[in-house]
């Protein structure tokens, strides 16, 4: 691949039998979205948005040898056009980029990427709408006790059985109440409030909160769905609309039985659970902290600080260069200082960081550009794959664990920029792959989306 003027262009080549067929594209790619650009033709790509691209290396080269790879590739039918080539290489400015799959040497940050606005949730609406009625394929975690226990998830769960899963379901609904709370009037809300009166009647929900106390179903979605559970009980509560205060008393008994189940399971879990999936105490804390503080409930709360404090007030040297493993959709480290920053004060939290992650860059007051090299975004190797797909949502959560850390340092910080830096690189990375391709990440990324693009954490933590 090489990129001349910011236009990516390619020589493409088919292989039938024998005999090769070469082929030099002479339009650029990408091309604008229909309805994004004055007129068709190529668009520029700027070298932070390279990243997306997997771009490795990028370097300046001499004008001469760019000319000469493009003679080396060019088709022998097209050799006199690269006059014309060569006359405007010397003219502008080129570089060549090789893709593998690790993140660039450098991006530059654009604020504006990634913003949320009323397009940006339409397209995260539809995700959700896509999902929380769709029964199928579907993985359940469910506990057979007797024949009578064997039924299809709309029966054993009827509130929450799309999504592919019950947690997914859970924060599908959350995601469709928090874009009908920040832009009420638009075009899905009506659809979105529809699918919520549905799943959320008293009847549904009175039967979930009876499958949650079933026999053999103590560690039913512990902690990871309930935590979810409770962002959207605390985004109801939080909602000033008759329909949010009718779903939030349907919900009371099962978030009731949430809250007894985790305030017996806290206190019994000896160490934390440090991995990059859906088991992560740290993570599950903070949604848990953010919502106990958020509905006053204090004794909450305090369990759910003081068990931060146990588990991880003492850690030092966290080893970042760890990660990430090859299903991980949370990062252990990251998602331990992002609950460390919830219960200490910033100059404690400060302090606490710098023993704990002392690989974060501190850039001198006169650098301008951050460095992102000490946390390279990563790249999903197969988005079709339910597993594997994860890598996507860790971009995702990694920016929004990220732009915690900040809020809570001092200003002054000198470790400031190069987390801004990392964040940014994996905001752009994780928004882009949230595209519904594929139904094993479409199902549950544009909730990652949303959380990060909303700032909930950052909101919720003040």
């Amino acid at each position: 691949m090489s990129v001349l003027n910011g236009h990516i262009h390619q020589v493409l080549q088919k292989v039938e039998g024998n005999v090769a067929f070469h082929t030099a594209m002479s339009t650029a790619l990408p091309q604008p979205a229909p309805g994004t650009a004055p007129s068709s033709g190529p668009m520029k790509v700027s070298a932070e948005k390279l990243a997306t691209a997997e771009i490795t290396e990028i370097r300046q080269l001499d004008p001469f040898d760019v000319a000469q790879g493009w003679l080396r590739l060019a088709l022998p039918a097209i050799v006199s056009m690269m006059r014309c080539v060569i006359a405007a290489v010397f003219l502008f400015p080129s570089i060549v980029a090789v893709a593998e799959n690790t993140a660039p040497k450098f991006a530059t940050a654009n604020p504006s990427f990634g913003g949320f606005d009323v397009h940006s949730a339409q397209r995260f609406a539809k995700l959700a709408l896509a999902c929380v009625e769709k029964e199928y394929p579907n993985k359940i975690s469910h506990v057979l006790n007797s024949d009578a226990d064997v039924a299809p998830p709309r029966k054993l769960t009827p509130a929450y059985y799309g999504c592919y899963d019950w947690h997914s379901s859970v924060h599908g609904h959350w995601l469709l109440v928090k874009l009908i709370r920040t832009f009420p009037d638009a075009s899905f809300a009506r659809s979105a409030r529809d699918a919520l009166r549905k799943s959320l009647s008293a009847e549904n929900l009175k039967q979930e909160a009876t499958y949650l106390r079933g026999a053999g179903r103590a560690s039913f979605e512990r902690p990871y769905g309930l935590a979810w559970l409770f962002q959207l009980c605390a985004e109801l509560r939080e909602w000033d609309d008759e329909q949010a205060r009718e779903m939030s008393a349907n919900l009371r008994p099962l978030e009731e039985e949430a809250v007894e189940r985790l305030k017996t399971w806290l206190p019994k879990l000896s160490h934390p659970v440090r991995i990059g999936e859906h088991d992560q105490t740290a993570f599950a804390l903070g949604l848990m902290l953010d919502y106990a503080r958020s509905t006053g409930n204090e004794a909450f709360a305090k369990l759910a600080s003081d068990s931060a404090k146990k588990f991880f007030l003492a850690d030092k040297d966290c080893p970042l260069n760890y990660e990430p493993s090859g299903e991980d959709f949370l990062s252990p480290c990251l998602g331990e200082a992002d609950v460390m920053r919830r219960v200490l004060s910033p100059a404690e939290f400060a302090k606490w960081l710098k023993d704990f992650l002392p690989q974060i860059p501190a850039a001198p007051p006169q650098s301008e550009r951050p460095t992102i090299d000490w946390l390279p975004i990563v790249v999903s190797p197969d988005p079709s794959d339910p597993k594997l797909a994860h890598l996507d949502g860790l971009n995702l959560s990694r920016a929004w664990m990220l732009e915690g850390i900040i809020s809570a340092l001092p200003a002054d910080d000198l470790r400031r920029p190069a987390l801004a830096g990392a964040a940014d690189a994996h905001r752009r990375a994780g928004l882009t792959a949230v595209t519904g391709e594929h139904y094993e990440g479409g199902h549950w990324l544009g909730s990652f989306a949303v959380y990060l693009t909303t700032q909930r954490g950052i909101q919720r933590a003040k």
